[in-house]
């Protein structure tokens, strides 16, 4: 560490604990990757919580002179939140919101993710303006410093326009609530000096013709190149000035810690329509018609960009026939009522009826066909990110030009293409607003790759601001990708302007420095991103960040990208031999920074535009240490009905010695024994399962299904967690789950059978989460066998009652199998046989991570809504982190991902979900008990008569 970052960090250490103080190699190179393709490893990583702690360290920062990045999701492109120096991000302090005047208004912190916004606003039919493509993970930090759109927003709702008002804080460390007037009154008269610069500078851009023209048409387009010069023409007092030169400054004039934005009408209703034409110039004169009807969005795609996923199933076989020159526009509309909605699409195919298109205009309100649409529109970039070479990185960039010219663009693009050899480089686009994104691949691993990519910007930059006059970035923010770029959009005058801004608003140049404005013709070259391989599961990662708010471990280690990216690393430092005493420190830390406090659940892949499950590197990784014990697995593989007796066994035991001592007694003692054990004795707490009873099987069902009774047959598949698990000590109900599961399904009409010698039977989810691969497909095969058997090769349905092995069992049985998850069946075949009665008192329910990636999420909430009054399901809880048995091994994972839980249910007095293992950890860090949702379907329900 550098002398002035180890008095600086010295400094930190008086007011923020040292566990938010990260210094070692492995954080500080993983929580220093953005999703742009530049890398800089800071010196030091800061998470702060507070707006005092952010104040006292941009103080100390100035007096070190210490230059500081501020990072919220870390989804940007263009380079704008990385450094060398110190990274400050957010921890849990900065999710605050405030809802106000009915919704029209919403106050936002920083930290809160921009998709959850609009779920506090949803029941008001309002949302935020701006609607990035990385709203799912983007912050709100991040959306308003880089002043990003999306689709729907244009230029009209996006922050600048839709900014109602802000916290902020200064590079001197000073804090100003514009919505306060004591606030503004008081910092009218600290800063007096700055707020009359800010009106001299206003007052001569205003006075001068030319440069307020050049603004003004600047502005005619989405633009986020440079300053908000347009402050300094749309208001007149400094106070306004100030806070709307604070969106899209990326971090480089102050910090944002709260924003209060005017909310837009989130219309129910939508229709889309798809729509192909022949010639590229046809698409574009479509665009210029329907942007004065009632549109919402109009993406418009190019040949290259349907080629990519024109062969993907379910595409229209006649896209593959389209011409060269053939274009689609997606369109959507949106409305308050249906029949307003039926109008407007009438209008929209109306205005364009009189053109040619390859098939008919027909507008969808389906919310499934509705969805197919826009997932052809989500697809083009990772079709692009999917295919590229491996080494390889996927550079998005946008643009925009007017409107009229928007189809001579779309040309020019790809003969710049072509001239650089970018033949895989395709084109869609926001194509109301002339904004155009082009993705291509681009490797950097040497000098000529390098001067390529240089000679494509110059050209395609040269092509916008002396051709079209448009924006060199539309929304993506300046960063340092397009900052050598700002003078020739701009000119000389406006480009000294802004760097006055600058010096006025950060006179040491310690926010951000480099990022925005810099003298370096060649930064965009420089700090490029390696993007070595690392493993055919991952390699095709884009390190976008899109996965980060899903996974458990977020806010204790790692997140998926950050796995990556250090494997990455490793994997880089292994090949090339260098720094041996790096890798093996990177090696050490990895190994409880990335596998172990890995959860393994593969959420990230649902939220991953090309699909990546880290978990599958995590298993693969632990498969190749923990070989030695594949003989040990085998066994216990071949011997499961034994080691299921055992730990029924196990389970007495500790339930007897938990009645005997008493909760407080018996978590002390095994607290201890884990500590000087090393942690390799098992967490226990008072929500730890009783052992449940052995399921008993009656001899003539277990061996012939043709049993004579007239009631439809399931065959019920237990869990091992099932079979071994009871509830908890002093649970409301003492059956077990089997024992619940089977009064349900009988009181619904079923004759349930079982499979024959179900305690050694298993889906191998135990062995595969600890890489022991062999032996869980060993259990698989077996279990697929007798499930054949019992089902007659699929005749009658089986019944899987816990969520993560119907997971893994659906990728590993015979497709003849009729496999259902608990609560696919009881959705589509028990509910309607019962009469249910709700319970009056709210309860809470946790989805799993399992029952969301089998797409069971909204079949879970229809059952829990038909057995309670209210269901509480809390927000930014995913996965729970019990992982098994990492919620026994890895006990502080599961506190982590449940850090928030207790007081989100503080009102509901017993919780439900569909895993065992789960339950224990949702019991034990709520404060109420949960348990599998069968519970309360069967007590809610009586025969239908």
């Amino acid at each position: 560490m550098k002398a002035e970052h180890q008095q600086f960090f010295a400094r930190l250490k008086q007011f923020i604990p040292k566990e938010r103080l990260v210094t070692d190699p492995l954080r500080r190179l993983a929580y220093g990757t953005d999703a742009s393709f530049y890398r800089l490893i800071p010196e030091l990583v800061v998470q702060v919580e507070s707006e005092q702690e952010l104040t006292h360290l941009i103080c100390a920062a100035r007096e070190h002179e210490v230059p500081i990045t501020f990072r919220a999701a870390g989804t940007s492109l263009s380079g704008q939140a990385i450094t060398d120096s110190v990274l400050v991000t957010l921890g849990d302090g900065w999710t605050n919101h405030r809802i106000v005047d009915n919704a029209r208004l919403i106050s936002l912190q920083p930290g809160i993710i921009g998709a959850q916004a609009n779920r506090y606003l949803a029941p008001y039919q309002r949302k935020i303006g701006p609607d990035p493509a990385s709203i799912n993970a983007a912050k709100i930090g991040g959306i308003a410093a880089n002043n990003a759109s999306g689709m729907c927003c244009g230029t009209a709702h996006n922050s600048y326009r839709t900014l109602d008002s802000m916290r902020l804080i200064l590079a001197d460390g000073c804090l100003l609530d514009t919505g306060d007037p004591e606030s503004v009154s008081a910092f009218r008269k600290t800063h007096r000096g700055l707020l009359d610069a800010l009106d001299a500078l206003a007052r001569l851009t205003r006075a001068n013709p030319t440069l307020s023209e050049r603004i003004a048409h600047k502005y005619r387009l989405k633009n986020t190149t440079g300053y908000a010069l347009n402050s300094l023409v749309d208001y007149e007092d400094p106070i306004d000035i100030l806070q709307h030169l604070m969106i899209g400054s990326e971090g480089t004039l102050g910090f944002i810690s709260e924003i209060t934005y005017r909310t837009v009408p989130d219309h129910p209703h939508k229709a889309s329509a798809l729509v192909f034409f022949d010639e590229l110039h046809t698409a574009c004169e479509a665009v210029a018609r329907v942007k004065s009807e009632p549109v919402d969005a109009v993406e418009l795609i190019d040949r290259a960009g349907l080629r990519s996923i024109e062969n993907k199933p379910g595409m229209p076989p006649f896209i593959r026939e389209l011409p060269e020159k053939a274009a689609a526009l997606l369109i959507e509309t949106r409305a308050a009522n249906a029949e307003q909605l039926t109008e407007q699409s009438c209008r929209i195919s109306d205005a364009i009826s009189e053109l040619p298109t390859s098939q008919p205009i027909e507008f969808t309100s389906d919310p499934d066909a509705c969805a197919r649409y826009w997932a052809i529109r989500k697809g083009l970039f990772p079709a692009v990110g999917a295919v590229r070479d491996t080494g390889t990185t996927v550079i998005i960039e946008d643009i925009a030009v007017p409107v009229p010219q928007l189809a001579d663009a779309v040309s020019d693009l790809h003969r710049i293409f072509e001239r650089w050899g970018y033949s895989e480089a395709l084109i869609f686009g926001h194509a109301l607003e002339g904004n155009l994104h082009f993705v291509f691949t681009q490797a950097f691993d040497s000098q000529s790759e390098i001067d390529r990519y240089a000679n494509l910007m110059d050209d395609v930059s040269k092509l916008v601001v002396e051709h079209y006059d448009g924006s060199l970035k539309a929304e993506h923010g300046t960063g340092r990708n397009m900052a050598p770029y700002v003078e020739l959009e701009w000119g000389e005058e406006a480009y000294s302007l802004m760097w006055e801004l600058k010096q006025l608003l950060d006179p040491q140049q310690i926010l951000n420095p480099g990022v925005i404005l810099n003298r370096d013709a060649e930064v965009h070259l420089s700090n490029l991103k390696p993007m070595p391989a690392a493993d055919p599961l991952v390699d095709t990662c884009i390190e976008c960040g899109f996965c980060e708010p899903t996974c458990p471990s977020r806010a204790l280690t790692l997140t998926p990208r950050q796995r990556i990216v250090t494997w990455r690393e490793i994997a880089r430092l292994e090949r090339s031999g260098e720094d041996p005493q790096r890798l093996s420190r990177l090696r050490k830390d990895y190994g409880y920074q990335g596998d172990e406090t890995c959860a393994a659940c593969g959420l990230c892949s649902t939220a991953c535009p090309v699909g990546i499950n880290t978990g599958d590197l995590t298993r693969s990784i632990r498969h190749d240490r923990n070989k030695r014990h594949a003989s040990t697995a085998n066994w216990i593989a071949r011997h499961y009905a034994g080691v299921t007796s055992t730990s029924r066994t196990v389970l007495k035991l500790a339930d007897s010695a938990h009645a005997l001592l008493g909760s407080r007694n018996m978590e002390s003692l095994t607290q201890g024994l884990r500590k000087l054990s090393g942690n390799r004795v098992q967490q226990w707490t008072p929500s730890m399962p009783t052992a449940a009873p052995r399921i008993r099987q009656p001899k003539s069902i277990t061996t012939d299904t043709s049993t004579g009774d007239p009631r439809p047959k399931v065959v019920y598949l237990p869990s091992c967690a099932s079979r071994m698990m009871g509830p908890q000590r002093g649970s409301s109900c003492s059956r077990s789950l089997a024992e619940t599961t089977h009064a349900l399904l009988t009181k619904a009409g079923f004759e349930v059978i079982y499979p024959l010698a179900l305690d050694s039977l298993c889906c191998g989810m135990p062995f595969q989460s600890k890489g022991m691969f062999d032996a869980a497909d060993m259990k698989s095969s077996e279990l697929n066998q007798e499930l054949l058997r019992i089902t007659e090769r699929g005749q009658i349905p089986v019944y899987s009652d816990t969520s993560p092995c119907t997971l893994r069992l659906k990728e590993k049985i015979d497709p003849a199998i009729n496999l259902y998850d608990s609560i696919d069946f009881l959705d589509r075949f028990v509910v309607d046989k019962l009469q249910l009665t709700p319970v009056a008192e709210p309860i809470a329910l946790h989805i799993t991570c399992s029952a969301t990636r089998l797409g069971q999420s909204d079949a879970l909430k229809r059952i829990a809504a038909l057995c309670a009054s209210e269901v509480v399901i809390p927000e930014d809880i995913s996965c729970c982190g019990f992982a098994g048995d990492k919620g026994f091994s890895t006990p502080e994972l599961n506190a982590s991902a449940l850090r928030h839980l207790k007081r989100r249910v503080d009102k509901c007095a017993e919780g439900f979900s569909s895993s065992r293992t789960c339950e224990i950890g949702l019991s034990h860090h709520s404060g109420i008990e949960y348990k599998s949702i069968i519970y309360l379907l069967e007590r809610c329900a009586s025969r239908r008569t």
